[in-house]
């Protein structure tokens, strides 16, 4: 993997990381305001999945000078958040607690960011 004619050198430097990062920030921004009842619930469950995924890069990434196998475990579990993701979001708009629109960009956004995740562990292969 490269970078501009240099190697990567963080998870930070990926841009599916850049990419679920800055949704994420969206995302917990946005569930701040929910109900006190789902702070603790729905709320704090959108925040973790979607930390997790940058977490989750983040670690493998680590790994993967020892094991690019492992690094592709990590990116699996990354791509397990971002399907969790899209069923929190429907949570969330279907309780009430976002609009249609920012539905709608949360999982435009998700699902690119899937689609970057499937590409980066069949490169690993």
């Amino acid at each position: 993997m490269e970078k501009e004619g240099n190697y990567i050198k963080r998870a930070k430097d990926l841009e599916v990381y850049r990419r679920a990062y800055a949704v994420s920030l969206d995302v917990h921004r946005a569930t701040l305001v929910f109900p006190k009842i789902e702070q603790y619930a729905l709320a704090d469950q959108m925040r973790r999945s979607s930390k997790a995924i940058c977490a989750n890069l983040a670690e493998g990434f680590a790994k993967q000078t020892h094991s690019r196998p492992e690094f592709a475990r990590f990116i699996s579990m990354a791509l397990g958040s971002c399907s969790e993701m899209e069923t929190w979001i429907s949570y969330a708009f279907d309780l009430g607690y976002v609009a249609q629109a920012q539905r709608d960009e949360w999982l435009r956004s998700y699902v690119h960011i899937y689609g970057m995740l499937v590409n980066l562990r069949e490169r690993l292969k």
